[in-house]
């Protein structure tokens, strides 16, 4: 992948999204345990995968930012 170049202000604003998805993952990891309907354990073993994607994809576009 080429390395872009990104504003200050962007790559603070990718850190800032990528902060807020490493919350919502670690608060849907935490919800799971206490969650007893089947339909809500689904819903959030989706977002995790789904946040845990995104958050690798914003690690790279950070590592990849010059």
């Amino acid at each position: 992948m080429a390395k872009k170049e990104l504003a200050m202000h962007e790559k603070l604003e990718v850190h800032e999204v990528l902060l807020f998805k490493t919350s919502c993952a670690t608060k849907s990891t935490a919800m799971l345990e206490l969650v007893e309907d089947s339909e809500l354990k689904k819903l959030l073993k989706d977002d995790i995968k789904n946040s845990s994607k995104a958050i690798e994809e914003l690690k790279e576009i950070l590592k990849n930012a010059k």
